[in-house]
């Protein structure tokens, strides 16, 4: 039961990420489109929001797992992970550098700190 649990807590999780992470492509791709901004200038933004975004979606999934905030959090950011290297690898045939597997890790401790922080804020009425 706990690992059912667990599961769709993450698949919440990663519903959350790739709704900000579409909403944070849209608006960036319009600013780009309608300003002389470069994608350069955007690099760090964009980085800082997909931190953001996973720290949401581990926060998410650790609020509906209610316990063991970190491991649902960590669940989250590894399947969001798997699926990032997925349409990467499929669809534009290359794997994970260094940086890439650098950033990831990051990934994961930020929804991990996510999952912690949403357990401990879900309290008891949720």
């Amino acid at each position: 039961m706990m690992n059912q649990r667990l599961f769709s807590s993450a698949l919440y999780g990663i519903l959350t990420i790739l709704v900000l992470v579409i909403v944070a492509s849209l608006i960036s791709s319009t600013i780009l489109k309608f300003t002389s901004l470069q994608e350069g200038s955007f690099t760090w933004a964009l980085l800082g929001f997909s931190f953001l975004a996973v720290l949401c979606g581990g926060f998410i999934a650790g609020g509906r797992s209610g316990q063991k905030g970190w491991l649902a959090g960590a669940l989250t950011a590894v399947l969001y992970t798997f699926v990032i290297f997925l349409v990467q690898f499929l669809g534009f045939n290359e794997g994970f550098d260094l940086q890439q597997w650098l950033v990831h890790s990051g990934y994961v401790l930020a929804a991990m700190l996510g999952g912690i922080f949403g357990v401990n804020v879900r309290g008891e009425s949720y």
